[in-house]
């Protein structure tokens, strides 16, 4: 009980700390108006916000007015795709795929507003219940994590890059997995950290650093989106009457079991690293019709239908900053791009990461989550009205600021070398369906794994019993190697086969 106290008494610290400074309200409505605009916006994307943010504010400003430019781009950006999927039946972002199967219905049915004003209570409640798992569980699995030593961090490592190849459609779990190691290839370019000889830099000084956070952030994920846009050439939209957006109480009341339900798995996807907030809104879109009394109407028009989706892809954000925080491993592609981040400002997410910095970030997402709150009811014909611009306008205006992001960080002109490079490269992958999300996480982790996998194997003078002879180290490459057993298709029929008879049995 006292440490339940002293958590509620230090996150109240942080938010008061933060409330009553002018200058966050600033970077708030800024950021969250930000990230609102680009998952409004067909073509731009969460992750796309928070890295070309992460180039402008990256070690220029300080940590904390940092974190409230990242976190609130990061919310406003996985609500803001809603807009364009309840109204044109087009996903701002792959997170809002799911809304648009009930959030459209409703629209043609004239309850647009309705839907809008639904939406932006369930993403609130969704976001606040995600951030108090956050709060809970990241302090379990830090008093975990601390007796945690290389071969586990070695075996974290490469199980969130595996499993951030594994969580893609079936048949391109082989194709995530190359992108994955490919990722991890790149990691190893620059100085070898142990022995401190340059590595793969064909001479080229920039390179003995390795590959650049933000160039390869921005490339990856700014140049094959921008590249894809303008060749969709998709013009503007004529947009549908919307009418009253608040929407009443007593009706969020009766929806509030729904909300919760759908919160929880939201969480608990997000927490899976690599996965992503597009994933929790399919899975509680599932389960949500498998649970209603109203399933038959999903994809109608449902209310529930609705909420399934949207509660559940912004509870992800909480839930993908329980892995990041704690392990070092991202949950979704916008926090590997917020992992970026802390890592520019020397900030190494972990157990020893400071239990103040993990306050400082719950109190952010709520103020972050009250601000959506606040724009989405108030201010959602200001949006409805940005939908308007054709993507030949804004694009454009995205690379400008890709640039700009990239350029700024301190490496110069070769900075925009690598990211043109690297952005090539992910759009070649784009066009042969390798996904790009495991290359990020596998550029990000890799130094991890390469550094703890090598220093463990001379610590035990290359006996490699230490990746099995600790309980924790044994557990995690049990889970490795099912991890990989569990794609192959001897393995996959073999599943099939028994659950057949299983089925038939009964």
């Amino acid at each position: 009980m006292e440490f339940v106290s002293t958590q509620i008494a230090g996150f109240w610290l942080a938010f008061t700390d933060l409330a009553t400074d002018p200058v966050t309200y600033v970077y708030l409505v800024a950021s969250v108006f930000l990230g609102i605009v680009f998952g409004a916006l067909p073509g731009l994307t969460a992750t796309l916000a928070v890295t070309i943010l992460t180039g402008f504010f990256s070690n220029k400003f300080p940590l904390e007015q940092s974190l409230i430019a990242l976190i609130g781009a990061y919310v406003g950006a996985i609500y803001g795709g809603s807009y364009p999927s309840i109204l044109l039946n087009i996903p701002g972002t792959a997170a809002s795929a799911a809304t648009a199967m009930d959030g459209y219905p409703l629209t043609r049915n004239g309850r647009g507003g309705e839907a809008l004003g639904i939406t932006t209570t369930a993403s609130f409640i969704g976001t606040l219940f995600g951030t108090v798992c956050l709060l809970i569980f990241v302090w379990v699995l830090l008093l975990i994590s601390r007796n945690i030593a290389s071969p586990e961090k070695a075996l974290l490592a490469l199980f969130g890059i595996l499993l951030s190849g594994t969580l893609m459609s079936r048949d391109l779990v082989i194709k995530g997995w190359i992108s994955g190691l490919i990722g991890l290839a790149m990691a190893m370019v620059g100085l070898d950290p142990i022995l401190s000889e340059d590595r793969y830099t064909f001479g080229w000084p920039y390179l003995l650093s390795g590959f650049q956070i933000v160039p390869v952030l921005m490339g990856a994920f700014a140049i094959p989106q921008i590249m894809d846009g303008l060749r969709a050439t998709v013009m503007a939209a004529q947009m549908p009457r919307v009418g009253r957006i608040v929407p009443r109480f007593a009706e969020v009341l009766r929806r509030l079991p729904s909300i919760t339900r759908s919160g929880a798995i939201g969480t608990g996807v997000g927490a899976l690293p690599g996965v992503g907030e597009d994933v929790a809104g399919w899975v509680s879109y599932g389960v949500g019709k498998a649970s209603s009394r109203e399933g038959g109407k999903f994809g109608k028009g449902s209310v529930d239908g609705l909420i399934s989706a949207e509660a559940a892809n912004n509870a992800a954000i909480g839930g993908a900053l329980i892995p990041l925080l704690v392990l070092g491993i991202p949950g979704s592609p916008p926090a590997a791009a917020l992992l970026g981040a802390l890592k520019i400002n020397n900030v190494i997410p972990g157990p020893t990461i400071d239990p103040a910095l993990i306050l400082r970030v719950v109190a952010i997402l709520v103020m972050a989550s009250i601000t959506m709150f606040i724009m989405g009811l108030f201010t959602a014909r200001v949006f409805i009205m940005i939908l308007r611009i054709p993507q030949t306008v804004f694009l454009p205006v995205v690379m400008v600021l890709t640039t700009i992001g990239s350029f700024s960080v301190g490496g110069g002109i070769n900075d925009l070398f690598l990211m043109i490079c690297v952005g090539l490269f992910a759009y070649a992958m784009n066009v042969m369906k390798y996904p790009i999300a495991p290359l990020v996480i596998g550029a990000i982790l890799g130094g991890l794994f390469d550094e703890t996998f090598r220093r463990s194997l001379l610590i035990s003078d290359g006996d490699p019993s230490v990746f099995f002879s600790r309980p924790g180290a044994a557990i995690l490459l049990t889970l490795n190697v099912l991890l990989i057993l569990s794609q192959l298709p001897v393995v996959q029929r073999l599943f099939t086969r028994l659950t057949g008879k299983k089925e038939n049995a009964a």
